[in-house]
């Protein structure tokens, strides 16, 4: 009989730290490792190109940017859903973005996934911080989701076999959209089966994007059902191969076998059973399929080069064995975006499980005979009519299904844009329950058309950038709060001069300042003022140090501030302003590197050296991020060392 309960998982763990205090008025930092370069775009087919082109993230607007964690690793216990029956032992983090963290086959011992043997943060997700190993759920936009560390609300639901079932939902806030996960077990079944569902209940259409992201060993083949696949790496192109064996003889189906790190979306012919497998030398492994709306598949390696194994280290304990992925999306590239129309919905059905196929011909030179030995045995385990009827039997008789038992509570953003907007939506109950700190401003505006002020002090809270609430705020008594808010939901509408004219407003009227300095700042970057912003920043840091608001908001503003005035050539007054900073910020490996950045503008470059040799680590290093390379460059013409070398691209 399959069982549902409650478990607690110890891992050695660096604790995820407060969020940063500041608005997130950016693009993603790390959104140019997935871009494509004009010439490439204009010669992809029409409706990728399109897919690439719909609706780009210009901030992270309203996630917050998560990077208060390090790397100091200590044991901790993590809240964990156990999925079990006689066959498999499927445990989930419903605190953690519902990963997946480990697939066990009990009848064989294997362990189907990579699992991580640590949690350790790393500023891999849109906003900030991202683990390793598992399967995750990734919703949003290109890159791991803003929730990949952000706890989802779960509770126990009817199964399509009258088992229990696991759901996870939450409401995503940069598209605005509902979204559910519905895991279960069949009983004697070999194969967990996760039915997803994303809703859209406004009437306006919304972009979509979803990538299932699993993590297995990298000593495995990777087989998916295409003789071709879109090639993307770290150098802003996306060019079209044969698989296996690329142009330069190169077999591509072992992660291994690749220098540098790179994505591979295999190009499924229409009609094809969707599927993907990564088996070892044995011919064992994991297979992933789906009902055919999951139409892409991809492969992502690290590469073999120091980079790609500097970063494997950096995510887990040096000396354990590395990973890749494998994943499944609903567009070809993770580069695009679908359209969900108003008041519509995608759903389908995932299954994962384990495969044996014959290794003299799964990992043999004919590649259509290995594809169809894998899909020959997957057709035996789990026939292509079976996931398309599990699917039917949940989409009509359990996606609905109301929350019995609930095992955790997610955020309480959904309940309020519930509240605002009066949506039905059954299965995914968004409780008022659930509001919390966060969200009671918001509910006082919608209540009485005022958004109280923050208490006597201190800054603002979370924002809401959304339409509705922008005419809200719009209407609302325009006091320095209000500015400010209504500004950041300008900005985010694209609507800049009038975002700056909102903070300008509540700026000649604020007792606390720095907010308003900061998103001031931020749009004189933005719009090619590198002086007054640095001097506008200054100015915030200023204001904060005046005040008792701690050290969180002290690092934020003072590495923005230091910066700004390096890129200034105003080095005397960035060394005056990070020696303001509490020591207990100046010894973390940011701002260790800032120094660094400092004694070069002073022309010190024996002390920079000094402080590299001394050895520091700058926990929220961003993927694709070359810029330790670029400055050790500057202090020296000798090789790299390899705790620095994080570079994804041939040099």
């Amino acid at each position: 009989m399959t069982t549902v309960r409650r478990a607690v998982l110890t891992l050695p763990a660096a604790p995820l730290g407060p969020d940063n205090p500041l608005p997130a008025l950016r693009a993603p930092a790390g959104a140019g490792a997935h871009a494509v370069d004009a010439r490439t775009l204009a010669e992809l087919p029409r409706d990728m190109a399109r897919g690439i082109g719909r609706a780009p993230l210009r901030s992270l607007l309203p996630a917050p940017v998560r990077d208060g964690y390090g790397r100091e690793r200590t044991p901790a216990d993590l809240d964990a859903i156990v999925i079990e029956n006689d066959r498999l032992r499927v445990t989930v983090l419903p605190g953690l973005g519902g990963r997946v963290h480990s697939l066990h086959h009990k009848p064989t011992e294997r362990e189907l996934l990579y699992c991580n043997p640590v949690l350790q943060p790393a500023a891999f997700a849109l906003n900030g911080a991202w683990f390793s190993g598992g399967i995750e759920w990734n919703i949003g936009a290109t890159g791991h989701t803003t929730l990949s560390c952000s706890p989802l609300h779960a509770a126990t639901v009817p199964a399509p076999d009258g088992g229990p079932m696991l759901r996870l939902w939450e409401w995503e806030r940069l598209r605005d959209l509902p979204f559910q996960v519905d895991l279960w077990l069949p009983e004697d079944s070999d194969f967990l089966y996760v039915g997803v569902r994303i809703r859209n209940p406004h009437e306006r259409p919304a972009p979509a994007y979803w990538w299932s992201n699993i993590a297995v060993p990298e000593e495995r083949r990777v087989l998916a059902p295409a003789d071709t696949a879109w090639h993307h790496g770290y150098e802003r192109g996306l060019n079209r191969l044969p698989v296996p064996v690329t142009e330069d003889g190169t077999d591509r189906s072992y992660p291994l076998n690749g220098s540098h790190a790179a994505d591979f979306f295999y190009d499924l012919p229409d009609g094809q059973r969707r599927w993907i497998a990564a088996l070892d030398a044995a011919g064992h492994g994991l297979v992933q399929t789906s009902t055919d709306p999951l139409r892409g598949r991809k492969l992502f390696l690290w590469g073999t080069e120091r980079g790609g194994r500097r970063w494997q280290e950096w995510l887990t304990e040096p000396g354990t064995p590395g990973y890749a992925e494998i994943q499944a999306g609903l567009a070809r590239t993770q580069l695009e975006h679908l359209e969900l129309a108003g008041e519509a919905e995608f759903s389908w059905l995932e299954a994962y499980g384990p495969l044996a196929a014959d290794p003299a011909t799964a990992l043999g030179d004919d590649w259509a005979a290995a594809r169809a030995d894998v899909e020959g045995n997957l057709e035996a385990a789990l026939p292509r009519a079976a996931v398309d009827a599990a699917y039917t039997a949940w989409r009509e008789g359990a996606a609905d299904a109301e929350p019995e038992t609930v095992l955790a509570a997610g955020s309480g953003w959904g309940a309020l844009e519930v509240l605002r907007g009066g949506y039905a939506l059954p299965g995914t109950p968004f409780p008022e329950s659930t509001l919390g700190p966060d969200q009671e401003p918001w509910r006082e505006l919608l209540r009485t058309g005022v958004l109280p002020p923050p208490a006597k002090g201190t800054g603002p809270g979370a924002p809401l950038v959304a339409a509705p609430w922008r005419d809200m705020l719009e209407t609302a008594p325009a006091d320095p709060s209000t500015e400010y808010h209504l500004g950041i939901a300008q900005w985010h509408a694209g609507d800049r001069a009038q975002a700056v004219r909102s903070w300008e407003r509540g700026l000649r009227r604020a007792e606390v300042r720095w907010p308003l300095l900061y998103c001031l700042a931020v749009a004189d970057r933005e719009d090619g003022h590198p002086e007054r912003a640095a001097e506008r920043f200054e100015e915030a840091f200023a204001d904060h140090e005046d005040r008792e608001g701690g050290a969180v908001v002290a690092a934020a503003l003072g590495r923005e501030a230091a910066a700004a005035l390096l890129a200034t050539g105003r080095a005397g007054r960035a060394r005056e302003l990070w020696a303001r900073l509490p020591d207990e910020v100046r010894a973390r490996g940011a701002f260790r590197f800032l120094e660094i950045r400092i004694l070069l503008a002073e022309g010190r470059p024996g002390e920079a050296r000094a402080v590299f040799d001394a050895g520091f680590e700058v926990a929220d290093l961003r993927e694709g991020a070359e810029i330790l390379g670029e400055v050790w460059a500057e202090v020296t013409d000798e090789p790299l060392p390899d705790a620095y070398e994080f570079r994804m691209r041939p040099s």
